[in-house]
């Protein structure tokens, strides 16, 4: 549920959800083109591969599938965990779930440069692993925040928003430019971290993805001083 009142300088709060989305996308970039198709964001595309997977289909794999949802289940119950303790201001929830996510991801680059790019699968497992932790934390925080249409990992229901409060459905249209720019921030991410994998590797979209953190967590920390100072 979204927060009845928040500090005026939260105004920053849907700028970092929007850069936590191009985070989103470009990690999805990773685990799908370069650890098998599997999602560590998408979980809708998780569970639909189970079933493929169940109805024998070779190129899924039930095992890296598995992990990314056990995983990203623990992230969540982390996350929660974190929104219940930071529940008296959005901006450092953001901030300390960021560190949280830059330590994850770091790890996983650790990983993917200790095994020189050639993930075997215990290798690939792991990666895995961290980077859904990572994507728990995040969409429990984001889920804590409840800014709509700004949930960082989940699009369905913002495309169908788009169209169905449409002028074409006899809608108004609310909130329409920052449903645009979830779907676009999310676009730019799989862009961004789809062209780091193809061209350079995954270990080149981890970093990328480590400096989008590190910048979220920047801003975020500002958020939260100035809402110490306006106290």
């Amino acid at each position: 549920m979204p927060n009845a009142v928040r500090p005026s300088n939260d105004r920053i709060l849907p700028y970092l959800l929007l850069l936590l989305t191009v985070v989103a996308g470009t990690v999805d970039a990773v685990s799908y083109l370069a650890l098998g198709h599997v999602f560590v964001v998408n979980m809708t595309g998780n569970v639909v591969f189970l079933g493929f997977a169940a109805a024998g289909a070779a190129e899924i794999s039930l095992r890296a599938t598995l992990t990314a949802m056990g995983a990203f289940l623990v992230g969540s119950v982390a996350g929660g965990r974190l929104a219940l303790r930071f529940a008296a201001h959005d901006g450092r929830l953001i901030g300390v779930a960021t560190v949280i996510k830059i330590v994850l991801v770091a790890m996983a680059l650790a990983v993917v440069i200790s095994a020189a790019g050639k993930l075997d699968d215990i290798h690939r497992d792991v990666v895995i692993a961290l980077l859904a932790l990572a994507m728990g934390v995040q969409n429990a925080s984001a889920r804590r925040i409840g800014i709509p249409d700004l949930t960082t990992t989940v699009l369905t229901m913002t495309i169908t928003a788009i169209a169905a409060d449409s002028t074409l459905a006899g809608g108004t249209n609310p909130r329409l430019q920052w449903r645009l720019l979830a779907v676009g921030s999310m676009l730019l991410g799989a862009f961004a971290g789809g062209l780091c994998v193809l061209r350079s590797g995954i270990a080149a979209a981890l970093v990328l993805t480590l400096v989008l953190l590190v910048l979220t967590g920047v801003l975020s920390r500002g958020t939260f001083r100035g809402a110490q100072a306006s106290r």
